[in-house]
């Protein structure tokens, strides 16, 4: 008999639990939980070079992201039978702050996106609708037959449109694409026909002229910057420029950690936020972009396979539809800054700096650990 046999076989002796074990415990996926851990790490780093290492950005962005984990944790914590009973409140509930918004928020830089309880926070509703939207179409595509008829896929349609044209109001073009997005990701993951989308796309494209002169001014301006940024190289052309300038001169291997000059002489606009990602392309080059890149690839395959997990119908739609949320969020991002994209204002997933974002996104991937840990299967 082995040690080890003699001590299994003692009265109350327990075998040692491993890290592992204790995560699958509460409910925690333990590689996608280290993916997200290395991605905030090295967008913690990032952000300290992009604010030319002032400590308070750095101090302020540890704590936000101390309670975005903490949310995430509580998130996975509840079961799947919850979220569904409560997705048509919670929906609901976030329509009315969004028309509370349109009728008495605070209005900031000419926009009107935010809620104000005075004296305790000033809180942006919008934010609450990327999860709340596909919550809620997965719930109404539930107890349906799938793939889903044309009455359904109008009804949701409908049940993304209005909270993502209260958004547009705001203006907020940016998060009005990012909930329509999650929205449409349920409706396209219950089986919608390929021909319906090509059909969509072309109903779109014919209808871009006059979706042309429902923009305001400054998004026609954006749109037109893309396609010829020079035309205008001190105003509306200068992000891009900029961006495009700073990922260039990084080249392979990059200037290195706190060297970047665009951003550290204020030539890169939003270097914190939004336009983050050219901070990375300039001191850690194109070596850089490529390792986040492939984070963020990890990140998604693996939220598509705890998706594919998850025990029921409800469950499979939100948290398939949630990981390609987070894929929009890398695209956009990434083409904004590009060039490729008009500007929207749509951070880089955990490494802009900001909570508001980073909390949804991690009560998202505590939702998706929820759905796919009670599943009746095994993660190992």
């Amino acid at each position: 008999m082995s040690t080890h046999d003699f001590v299994r076989t003692l009265p109350g002796s327990r075998p040692p639990v491993s890290a592992r074990d204790q995560l699958l415990r509460i409910h925690l996926d333990p590689l996608l939980l280290l993916l997200l851990i290395v991605i905030v790490g090295f967008g913690l780093v990032v952000l300290y070079s992009a604010v030319n290492r002032d400590a308070t950005y750095f101090n302020n962005q540890l704590v936000r992201m101390g309670l975005a984990f903490t949310v995430m944790v509580v998130a996975a914590q509840l079961d799947p039978g919850f979220y569904r009973r409560w997705s048509p409140v919670v929906y609901l509930f976030g329509v009315i702050l969004l028309v509370l918004v349109l009728l008495v928020g605070v209005r900031v830089k000419g926009s009107q996106r935010w809620l104000e309880i005075p004296g305790l926070l000033r809180f942006q509703p919008s934010e609450l609708m990327k999860i709340a939207v596909p919550m809620m179409v997965a719930w109404y595509f539930h107890d349906r037959s799938l793939p889903p008829s044309f009455r359904d896929v109008l009804v949701a349609l409908g049940i993304i449109a209005v909270p993502a044209g209260c958004i547009i109001l705001q203006p907020d073009l940016g998060t009005g694409i990012l909930v329509a997005g999650a929205g449409l990701a349920v409706v396209v993951l219950a089986g919608l026909q390929w021909r319906w989308i090509g059909l969509a796309l072309l109903a779109l494209a014919a209808a871009a002229p006059g979706l042309w002169y429902t923009l305001q001014d400054y998004q026609r301006q954006r749109i037109l910057t893309l396609f010829d940024p020079e035309s205008d190289p001190l105003g509306a052309g200068w992000n891009i420029i900029q961006s495009t300038t700073a990922i260039g001169s990084g080249g392979i291997q990059g200037k290195g950690l706190f060297q970047g000059t665009q951003s550290h002489l204020e030539f890169l606009p939003e270097s914190q936020t939004d336009f983050i990602i050219a901070v990375v392309g300039e001191e850690l080059g194109l070596v850089g972009i490529l390792l986040l890149l492939s984070l963020y690839v990890v990140v998604i395959a693996r939220g598509l396979i705890l998706a594919a997990r998850a025990g029921n119908t409800y469950g499979r739609l939100l948290a398939g539809a949630l990981t390609l949320t987070f894929f929009v969020y890398v695209f956009v991002n990434i083409a904004m800054v590009s060039g490729l994209l008009p500007v929207v204002g749509v951070p880089l997933p955990l490494v802009s700096y900001g909570g508001t974002s980073a909390i949804t996104l991690m009560a998202g991937f505590g939702l998706i650990m929820a759905l796919a840990a009670r599943s009746g299967g095994s993660w190992r």
